[in-house]
């Protein structure tokens, strides 16, 4: 499992629109992780819905701060590497120290990762049925 881990809320001032956009960047390396045989994960697929069923407004409401880092940093007990997209983020350079803390590797780019063919190669094309 390898956790993708960059801007989420960072540079957003709370809007949601923009975390939402944000989370969309981070899900665009999932399928090619997927296609190379790994598990992708994002720390945000977790912890929202904790958030939600915890009866917190969204990422941005007080409870936020108990779920968004301690759910990562319980992720990275179970993940295997981490892959750090570009652009500023305190979550996801404290994602790094804590995979280089314990030895895990650490990817800043998607073709770095074992398996994972360059985007825009003809292997990197959708699915076949």
């Amino acid at each position: 499992m390898i956790l993708i881990a960059g801007p989420y809320a960072s540079g957003t001032d709370g809007d949601p629109a923009l975390m939402a956009q944000n989370l969309k960047r981070l899900e665009t390396a999932a399928w090619p992780l997927f296609r190379a045989g790994h598990v992708p994960m994002i720390g945000e697929w977790v912890a929202l819905p904790v958030l939600e069923s915890a009866g917190a407004t969204g990422p941005t409401d007080p409870l936020a701060a108990e779920v968004m880092y301690p759910t990562a940093e319980r992720l990275l007990q179970r993940c295997d590497a981490v892959l750090r997209l570009p652009g500023e983020s305190r979550g996801a350079d404290q994602d790094v120290a804590i995979a280089e803390s314990r030895g895990l590797p650490v990817y800043y780019a998607l073709e770095d990762v074992p398996g994972v063919v360059a985007p825009g190669s003809s292997e990197a094309a959708a699915p076949h049925s």
